[in-house]
């Protein structure tokens, strides 16, 4: 494959290519083996986040980990219930 980088369109091309191979991928999947790939996929940003938190925070046992994480996802649902992310604008 050619260097994405040398042609000015080849960039947007090779993203749109990998973009068409996932929507076909998931359309050639039954209901299951997309359910089982949500899955998948929510185990494994799970796992970056324990380890991004015991990563930062210096923690080595893994429930002080899940306790941390635990508290930065309540700290973004509390900024969510306050409207201080939002994909919408205020009414």
């Amino acid at each position: 494959m050619a260097n994405p980088h040398d042609h000015p369109t080849a960039l947007k091309d090779l993203q749109d290519s990998i973009y068409r191979e996932k929507v076909l991928r998931a359309r050639a999947m039954t209901p299951e083996e997309r359910f089982d790939g949500g899955l998948e996929h929510t185990n494994f940003v799970m796992r970056l986040m324990l380890d991004g938190a015991m990563e930062q925070t210096g923690i080595t046992e893994a429930s002080k980990g899940w306790a941390e994480v635990r508290r930065r996802m309540e700290r973004l649902c509390r900024a969510q219930d306050h409207q201080f992310y939002t994909s919408k604008a205020p009414t």
